[in-house]
């Protein structure tokens, strides 16, 4: 059943958004491969992340993909990519697919992850 809801909402995102699905389905596979037991759920409108505790979503919006970190304020960030000012929630706003490695979003989930598992 969550496979179904996740593959519609990627339908829905390749359907209106097409540019973004590129975007979003290369950080689901990052998120995904961040760790031995990572699950996925819809949640909020995009694709949450979850460890022993959720530790990222994945948000289509009209102009943009956003990669947001449940704990983010927490989060070292030596490259200065994370946004926001919250609490606890930052995130990393992505206009193309190139922008997913010169943001080195794989270094910020990894770290994500190994947060939500302590």
């Amino acid at each position: 059943m969550k496979d179904d809801r996740i593959q519609a909402l990627l339908r829905e995102i390749g359907l209106h958004r097409g540019y973004q699905l590129a975007i979003v389905t290369r950080l689901r596979d990052i998120a995904l491969a961040s760790g031995p037991a990572i699950a996925e759920e819809v949640k909020y409108g995009g694709i949450l992340f979850l460890s022993k505790d959720s530790f990222c979503g994945v948000f289509s919006y009209a102009q943009h993909v956003t990669l947001e970190f449940s704990r983010g304020a927490s989060l070292a960030d030596p490259h200065s990519v994370l946004e926001g000012t919250g609490k606890l929630r930052r995130h990393i706003k992505l206009l193309q697919v190139a922008d997913i490695d010169a943001k080195r979003v794989a270094h910020y989930v990894e770290r994500a992850r190994l947060a939500a598992d302590e």
